[in-house]
């Protein structure tokens, strides 16, 4: 990396950071004396206050008059909304990943969903793959399987931006890994291009992963346990409220989790540790710092591998797979395929496989009113990582011996980050007109240093019973990446009336990345070093109207950008580098209706996504001209009687590569791998409001035909699993010292049955299974 752009870049961070502390340390004696003084509670877990919006233009003169002269449908209306209340589909709650303007998931023109930790607890959603499968349209892979994977409205992995309370660490395929839910306030999922927010990355959304927050008042504790048939068990504490130095709040959680996976010898262990205090020095300033470390460690499973119809004879299972396939790992010709009911359990990996991450992160940060309509917030991070894998991944039957070749594959990431995020947020009127205006201004330092094999040993064993045996000899060489990113985002809010919002926004970013390749000898490779730069301008214009009290039409245009070449970490200088641009057409409505009881929404929408790279297999790319993704999205809930709540939501997509052309032949019109056309999730349960109260439910979840590679010539075929449940609420008489305790029996995938949830388009010889049926008990305590 240049010289000159690691002084820019470190004087931006430099700059940034000395703001936040010069801000702190210098406060007027006013504040001081502010410090000094009572203060009243402050609920600082919640969004900060904004003035009561004014009605604007032709309003404002209705506004002033008295209600007894307003029309009568005026003061008809339903009952008000309370803010931030729950709703069936909480689209009260904010998403600040989604929009720096403070806005609910109802004021926002676009497709948001919020899964909070109530949601995650009562549905029993043990990782963030259980979460993102829950949504509208989403699928990912599960453990032992992929359980960093997600694909929604035909994008998948590096189209779809993680982000970590908001921030970006690097391309979801490479840095996601398997988390617990139990240390997690909310997982926000923004859909379509995302860029405004998230920066590079996200033409497919955004999935953003919150914990949980301090807040103020009384101390509340809360413990959780579960075990389940395959011997997995869970287990997390978390305590926060207000301590005994006035305005000083706190949080503190501890989970630590064994998920056992079906295949023989799989499973991942995580300890999750986080923790923030918030001080609220004024009532105009609020500073706070959190720190979390994450570790995981897992044994791992790659899949089945594809057979021969015509070899597994009674074997050969129906309904998980189907079509034809020609190995391009050793060129095979397997003609009609099928998972052998032999391999279901069966882990090819070798024995000293290895899959570990360790990562921590150090935040801070402060909230200061500058004046009644100005706000400033400011928060620098650093985050570490550590990540391995030493594994066998490749599973492709050979016809010539009928056995299954194997390859390995080490890569190892260490990865250090810094940056700082601020804001600056004016609420106030132009020209009678409410506005609210967000400048914002972000930076950020990152160093990736890649070391992998150099030589990938390989073998064969029999598909049956295999002798698993171990990696062998490992050389190795190093990649490194090192990428400074500096943005200027402006994000408004213009209510043209008390109904109708005019919302846009505009990022401007500078991504600077060095490449190094350096060979098992030490030597740099051909056309490395390299460095290249790029410039994205992204944005989002939109509406929002509340046509009638609860009911909120949208639209919008929105664009974002990604690497044309899969992603930032791994492009060669010898692949195009140009940055690929996604836009989408979007549209759609809101109900909340019913005093709160029901709401439901649905929109459709059109994505274009230019000149990209498609993954093949062997670890290579295709150039793909353009992906285009068409679909329609409904979600809804209802409570119809107090004890009956019922909801669902359905997704369809049209994905399709046009322009696919390459030497040898066209993909065109084929379907982009793990895309399935319909998704369907749909729930009901039922309360017995009885001295203990009882609630019993199910949920059930169909997927469409996916394919595992750009070919589409083998399917892994729909399927339709089913989850039942049953707990009770056990009162204070119960337990003497708790508040509330909860025991469940959960039983998952209660028909148990035998599906593919997940291809992986670099490995496609091999296909992941669901997991089966399993049996969960659980207990959660609060006080």
């Amino acid at each position: 990396m240049s010289c000159a752009r690691i002084v820019r870049s470190r004087r931006i961070l430099l700059v940034s950071s000395a703001l936040v502390f010069f801000v702190v340390l210098n406060m007027p004696a006013a504040l001081a004396q502010q410090a000094r003084e009572p203060l009243p509670p402050v609920e600082v877990s919640a969004p900060p206050s904004r003035k009561q919006d004014r009605p604007a233009g032709r309003d404002a003169a209705s506004a002033q008059r008295p209600a007894a002269r307003r029309p009568a449908a005026m003061t008809a209306a339903s009952k008000p909304v309370i803010p931030n209340a729950p709703t069936p589909l909480n689209s009260n709650a904010v998403a600040e990943s989604v929009s720096r303007l403070g806005l609910t998931v109802r004021e926002t023109p676009a497709t948001v969903e919020v899964i909070s930790a109530d949601t995650m607890r009562e549905q029993g959603y043990r990782t963030v793959s259980d979460v993102a499968q829950s949504a509208v349209g989403v699928t990912a892979g599960d453990n032992p399987a992929e359980p960093s994977a997600f694909s929604m409205r035909g994008f998948t992995n590096s189209q779809i931006n993680t982000l970590y309370n908001g921030i970006k660490i690097g391309p979801q395929n490479m840095t996601s890994r398997i988390m617990d839910t139990a240390n997690l306030e909310a997982v926000e999922i923004l859909k379509g291009p995302a860029s405004l927010i998230s920066g590079e990355g996200a033409a497919g959304g955004a999935i953003n992963f919150v914990t949980k927050q301090p807040h103020t008042g009384a101390i509340r504790n809360e413990a959780d346990l579960s075990y389940d048939s395959l011997s997995s068990f869970r287990v997390h504490y978390g305590s926060g409220g207000s301590t005994n130095v006035q305005g000083l709040d706190y949080r503190l959680d501890v989970s630590r989790s064994t998920l056992n996976g079906f295949a023989d010898d799989t499973n991942t262990k995580t300890l999750d540790v986080s923790g923030q205090l918030n001080y609220r020095v004024s009532e105009s300033l609020k500073v706070w710092g959190a720190v979390e470390y994450r570790e995981d460690r897992g044994k791992a499973y790659w899949g089945a591998p594809l057979v021969p119809v015509a070899f597994s004879g009674s074997h050969a299972t129906a309904g998980i797979v189907s079509g034809s396939y020609v190995s391009n790992f050793n060129g095979a010709n397997l003609g009609r395929v099928t998972i052998d009911d032999r391999t279901f359990n069966t882990n090819y990996n070798v024995l000293d496989n290895r899959n570990v991450a360790q990562e921590v992160w150090l935040r801070g940060g402060f909230e200061l009113k500058l004046a009644p309509d100005l706000m400033l917030k400011s928060q620098a991070y650093g985050y570490g990582a550590e990540r391995s894998w030493f594994n066998n991944e490749v599973e492709a039957f050979n016809t010539a011996t009928n056995t299954v070749d194997r390859s390995r594959f080490y890569v190892a990431h260490s990865q250090r980050l810094v940056g700082n995020i601020t804001d600056l947020t004016w609420d106030d009127d132009i020209a009678g007109f409410g506005n609210r205006l967000v400048t914002t201004l972000s930076s950020s330092y990152l160093d990736f240093v890649r070391p992998g094999a150099a030589n990938f040993p390989g073998d064969s064993v029999s598909l049956v019973d295999p002798n698993r045996g171990y990696y062998g000899l490992l050389t190795t060489q190093q990649q490194t990446a090192r990428i400074d990113n500096e943005a200027l985002s402006f994000e408004d809010r213009l209510k043209l009336t008390r109904t109708f919002a005019l919302i846009g926004g505009l990022r401007v970013d500078h991504i600077g990345l060095d490449r190094n390749s350096i060979d098992v000898n030490g030597l740099e490779k051909a056309n490395f070093p390299f460095t290249k730069d790029w410039a994205p301008v992204t944005g989002r214009i939109g509406y929002t109207w509340e046509a009638v009290p609860g009911l909120t039409f949208f639209s919008q245009y929105a664009t974002g950008a990604d690497i044309s070449a899969n992603n930032i970490f791994l492009i060669a200088p010898t692949q195009k580098l140009d940055l690929t641009t996604a836009r989408t057409y979007e549209t759609g409505v809101k109900h909340l209706l019913w005093d709160n009881r029901a709401e439901w929404s649905f929109s459709a929408y059109d994505i274009l996504r230019k000149n990209v790279y498609a993954a093949a297999g062997g670890q290579t790319l295709n150039i793909a001209g353009r992906q285009e993704s068409k679909g329609i999205e409904l979600a809804g809930s209802i409570r119809p009687i107090e004890p009956l709540r019922l909801w669902g939501n359905i997704a369809y997509v049209d994905a399709r590569y046009a322009d696919f052309d390459f030497a040898g032949g066209s993909f065109s019109g084929n379907t982009p791998p793990n895309v399935p056309r319909i998704v369907v999730n749909a729930g009901a349960s039922w309360r017995f409001f009885t001295p203990w109260p009882v609630e019993i439910g199910i949920t059930g979840r169909h997927v469409g035909d996916r394919y595992n590679s750009d070919a589409n010539t083998v399917t892994m075929n729909a399927y339709t699993v089913g989850d039942l449940y049953a707990f009770v609420d056990i009162p204070r008489t119960g337990f003497a010292t708790v508040d509330h305790a909860r025991l469940t029996l959960r039983i998952r995938n209660f028909t148990d049955k035998r599906y593919a949830i997940w291809g992986d388009p670099f490995y496609p010889d091999e296909i992941l299974l669901g997991s089966p049926r399993t049996y969960e008990i659980s207990a959660a305590f609060k006080w």
